[in-house]
């Protein structure tokens, strides 16, 4: 008894930390110069690797499954799309969005509609003297592009710029959910002694390193396939480094402490949670730091989609304490 309850705890507060984490971890890029975002992503997934790395000297190096990779293959594909996500509906709905639909085998996953209606405020401008970084920025005298930060979908109107904006945010919310897939099938095969995965570890935090490996490949791939089609001239923002540096931290830190709530509470439990709270935490930096999330009809459509959602999450977890 006492050891279910001490694996209660240690999974909510896990969740809590992922919750929080995941919810902030792309504030400190908010402000920052991040182009289209394919230099940014290579430099967080570096980030994330190295965090696993440190994990899995920590755990003593558990086996190697290859297969536990393709799920950090899926989620660095989703995860291309962040940056157009957060310039075209901003960080607060895009997570909200992609949030809900990474939940959509939950209870929660018909809320994710309502966010559809809730219209952000994303200046035409993102990068504008106007706005204070959320981390230090030093000034130099190198000439620069008068419009570093411009990227394809500055050049989208209104519209088109929002339903860009939602379907990437769908689009990817779909490729997260799926990133557990292969580490849940190793696990269920490890029990069986016919199966090529027999004797496979059953504790979660022994594949994170593979996951992040597969991260940290598949963005490699993507960026170098990059630099291919931009004919070796890619766009670098060296002001990205650091802050995209930290929200890869934050994001892996986040991961592995997933990773520890699946263990002790079962995907089953912890999944709706974490996928629903940090919808909450982003639209919390979106509504009193950024201000992209304005007007009581917004504010009453985003309390009520949080209701439903926090409804749906709450029913599962209970449901299998």
């Amino acid at each position: 008894m006492s050891d279910n309850g001490t694996d209660l705890t240690t999974g909510f507060i896990s969740s809590s930390a992922a919750i929080l984490l995941f919810g902030s971890n792309y504030v400190p890029l908010k402000k920052y110069n991040t182009g289209d975002g394919m230099f940014l992503q290579w430099v967080l997934c570096a980030a994330i690797w190295l965090v696993a790395l440190v994990a899995n000297l920590i755990l003593r190096c558990p086996k190697f499954w290859p297969f536990a990779m393709v799920g950090g293959c899926i989620w660095a594909t989703g995860n291309i799309a962040v940056v157009p996500i957060i310039k075209t509906i901003g960080l607060g709905l895009g997570l909200l969005i992609w949030g809900s639909f990474n939940a959509l085998t939950g209870w929660a996953s018909s809320s994710a509609f309502i966010f559809f209606f809730i219209k952000s405020e994303i200046p035409n401008n993102t990068y504008s003297v106007d706005t204070a970084p959320l981390m230090t920025e030093h000034v130099t005298d190198e000439i620069q592009d008068p419009c570093p930060g411009h990227s394809w979908v500055d050049n989208l109107s209104t519209v088109h710029s929002r339903a860009v904006g939602c379907s990437l945010a769908v689009i990817s919310g779909i490729l997260y959910g799926s990133t557990f897939v292969p580490v849940i099938y190793i696990k269920d095969h490890g029990k069986r002694n016919d199966s090529v995965y027999s004797g496979a570890s059953q504790y979660d935090l022994d594949y994170v390193f593979a996951h992040s490996s597969g991260i940290f490949l598949t963005s490699t791939v993507y960026f170098l396939a990059y630099c291919i089609t931009m004919k070796n001239n890619p766009k670098l923002y060296p002001e990205a480094v650091l802050p995209g540096f930290l929200s890869g931290l934050l994001w892996a830190i986040a991961s592995c402490c997933w990773f520890i709530a699946n263990h002790s509470l079962s995907a089953v439990v912890s999944f709706p949670i974490i996928t629903a709270g940090p919808g909450f935490v982003a639209a919390m930096w979106g509504v009193f730091v950024f201000k992209e999330i304005q007007g009581q009809q917004n504010y009453l459509l985003m309390i009520f989609a949080f209701c439903i959602i926090l409804t749906g999450a709450l029913c599962t977890a209970f449901s299998k304490v």
